[in-house]
């Protein structure tokens, strides 16, 4: 058994060649932390979210769900919906779009999704995750940073794109349509 303090957190372990089995008995026995794991055999155990970013992926998640309830292609998901991708990661965005289509898919990737920096997350560490989704068939990727009030946009076979001090922000390709709203994610 594993015990680290939160101060620590979130936390990158190795642990490579985990089946499906023993993933499933790690996220049992930390049930109170969300676990996550890449293809490349890291574990990653975080801790749960601050009030202020629980707010803003609310506030996003709501947002992203009455655009997919109008426009009635695909589910929004939020950040207890974890996805086994093509690569054998298992990864739980903050907030994804996927159409129905790809939904009960096994392995499978939302074809849009949200990552929204907290104050303890690694940058490096989320910019990673943003280039695994995309690498397994995301479309489009938006890595929101409060603290900086900035953007960056992650697109196939395209670098990173930041756009900082927006107040809005257009969906494209499978989320065409979606405006989010910025303002009320920078003032919590």
């Amino acid at each position: 058994m594993v015990m680290v303090e939160e101060a620590y957190m979130p936390l990158t372990l190795s642990a490579p060649h985990l089946t499906d089995e023993e993933f499933q008995e790690l996220c049992d026995k930390y049930s109170d932390y969300r676990l996550e794991y890449s293809a490349d055999g890291e574990l990653f155990i975080m801790p749960p979210t601050d009030p202020e970013t629980g707010a803003r992926n609310a506030a996003i998640t709501k947002r992203l769900g009455i655009w997919a309830d109008a426009v009635r292609r695909g589910v929004v998901t939020d950040s207890s919906a974890g996805f086994v991708l093509p690569n054998h990661a298992r990864l739980a965005p903050d907030a994804a779009w996927i159409s129905r289509e790809l939904l009960r898919k096994r392995p499978t990737c939302p074809e849009f999704v949200i990552e929204l920096l907290s104050p303890t997350d690694r940058r490096k560490k989320v910019h990673e995750k943003m280039l695994e989704w995309i690498a397994n068939g995301a479309e489009l990727g938006w890595m929101i940073d409060p603290i900086q009030q900035s953007v960056s946009i992650y697109r196939p076979g395209r670098d990173a794109e930041v756009r900082v001090g927006i107040t809005e922000i257009e969906g494209e390709g499978p989320v065409a349509g979606f405006v989010l709203d910025l303002r009320e994610i920078w003032s919590i």
